[in-house]
């Protein structure tokens, strides 16, 4: 069996070089903005070889994207923490308020950084004791399936059992249980139903204060609720089909074998070295305007951010979390204001800026076939589900290319999420009809595409046509 790689390793092994290239399977152009996430990304592995008087002493370098929506910013930012399975979550800043309105607080967005942190080590964690519990987990089903044979003979000694009654029935349940556990296996039992006890779930009582500036109290009190519910964590008979039943066991069997307080540990110390925040609209709440009454001003969520990003303790149920070495990525569009609009302390925890550009008609030819997963690909995957297969001809791709690329020119620019209206309105039909046309090949030709929307590069009125 292939050993898991530390994460240590991993990162480590990712040159900005390699950075960039690993990128590049997923996003096209926007060259400056990759290399500037790859050196910060580099330089927080370099951090974690140094001393630790040194390594306290230097924080992340904080990054703002400024781009028209639809050109890569997001994904950036994602794939980056994929990359080295760092914590990783994305806010939008005009969701947020100041002090003393109702709505989302800014801590909130360190602690949905830790639960997904939790879920993350969660995963990995499962994942390597996952071929044992599944091995438990058929053992169990088999127990039920073939109940133990030894539950319904009868004590005897050789003379009152002279045949041997009690050998040759141990030896048939024998058979019986490994004949089972070969059906099982083979998957044959799946929609058998079977009685077991299964573990209940409380429901959760206090969702209500989710989302406010109450939602920390709402956790605890939660916490709490499950503790003196009657029935939490009891177990009662029920009858399901195999299937379900081994994925409930396999989960109790999962939850037995890894410990939870260390996940909680490792959780926490991998958002305050790891944790990447992608703070979305920043531009809309950029700004120093002095409001009056009730308003939430732009300038008050600024400066609850500032301590966030500047470093701070922030009280989560899975532990207290510094957030100093949180990298912060902020995106916007910044066509009304800019940058050097945000106060001058938020300014200076964002040092690093990287220009997106917008899409050309040659960027989308590109999108539509470089990506691992490009858009082409992606629809001929859905197709092939309904057996059918899609051919695009090169002068179609490049038709797809320059559609997009002109309705972004006269309606609103909306970058490569464009080329979703485009390839929805073209195959539209194809994707109606498809069940009932196994077997058959679609070309999707110039001609084609000109029949299904018409020649939109020559229709002013487009937006008729795509949204």
């Amino acid at each position: 069996m292939k050993t898991q790689k530390k994460l240590s390793d991993v990162e480590w092994e990712l040159t900005p070089r390699e950075i960039v290239t690993e990128l590049n399977k997923y996003i096209v152009g926007q060259e400056q903005a990759k290399r500037i996430v790859a050196i910060a990304l580099r330089n927080r592995m370099r951090r974690r070889r140094l001393a630790e008087n040194m390594r306290q002493e230097i924080t992340p370098k904080n990054i703002i994207l400024i781009g028209p929506t639809g050109v890569g910013k997001t994904e950036i930012a994602r794939r980056l923490a994929s990359l080295v399975r760092a914590p990783f979550i994305k806010v939008e800043a005009s969701k947020y308020t100041e002090v003393g309105y109702v709505g989302r607080d800014v801590e909130s967005m360190i602690r949905d950084l830790v639960q997904h942190a939790v879920n993350l080590v969660r995963e990995e964690k499962f994942a390597l004791v996952r071929a044992k519990a599944e091995e438990l987990a058929n053992e169990r089903l088999l127990d039920l399936l073939v109940p133990a044979a030894g539950r319904h003979k009868r004590r005897t000694d050789s003379a009152a059992d002279p045949a041997g009654e009690a050998q040759q029935r141990d030896l048939l349940h024998a058979e019986a249980k490994e004949k089972v556990r070969a059906q099982l296996r083979a998957g044959e039992l799946e929609e058998m139903t079977v009685e077991f006890e299964a573990k209940e779930q409380p429901m959760p009582m206090v969702e209500i204060f989710s989302g406010t500036n109450m939602e920390e109290l709402g956790m605890n009190i939660q916490e709490m609720m499950q503790n003196v519910l009657p029935g939490a964590g009891h177990s009662r008979q029920r009858r399901v089909k195999v299937a379900e039943a081994r994925r409930q066991i396999i989960q109790e069997e999962l939850n037995k074998m890894v410990d939870m307080a260390e996940i909680k540990s490792e959780a926490v110390k991998r958002t305050e070295e790891m944790g990447i925040v992608f703070i979305d609209e920043l531009d809309k709440v950029a700004g120093r305007e002095q409001t009056r009454g009730p308003d939430v001003s732009r300038e008050g969520v600024q400066r609850d951010l500032l301590p966030i990003v500047e470093g701070t303790t922030v009280n989560t149920k899975h532990g207290e979390v510094k957030t100093q070495h949180v990298l912060f990525i902020a995106a916007g569009a910044f066509h009304v204001a800019k940058p050097s609009d945000l106060i001058p302390e938020l300014q200076g925890r964002f040092p690093l800026r990287a220009e997106l550009t917008s899409l050309k008609a040659a960027d989308f030819k590109r999108i539509l076939l470089e990506p691992k997963q490009a858009l082409t690909k992606q629809y001929q995957a859905l197709m092939k589900t309904e057996g059918v297969t899609l051919d695009f001809a090169p002068e179609a791709i490049t038709e797809i290319a320059e559609v997009a690329y002109r309705a972004n020119q006269m309606a609103e620019d909306i970058g490569a999420r464009r080329l979703h209206t485009v390839m929805e309105r073209i195959l539209e039909e194809v994707s109606f009809s498809a069940s009932e046309m196994p077997g058959n090949t679609v070309n999707i030709t110039s001609e084609y595409i000109k029949q299904r929307i018409g020649d939109l590069l020559k229709d002013q009125d487009i937006n008729k046509y795509i949204l």
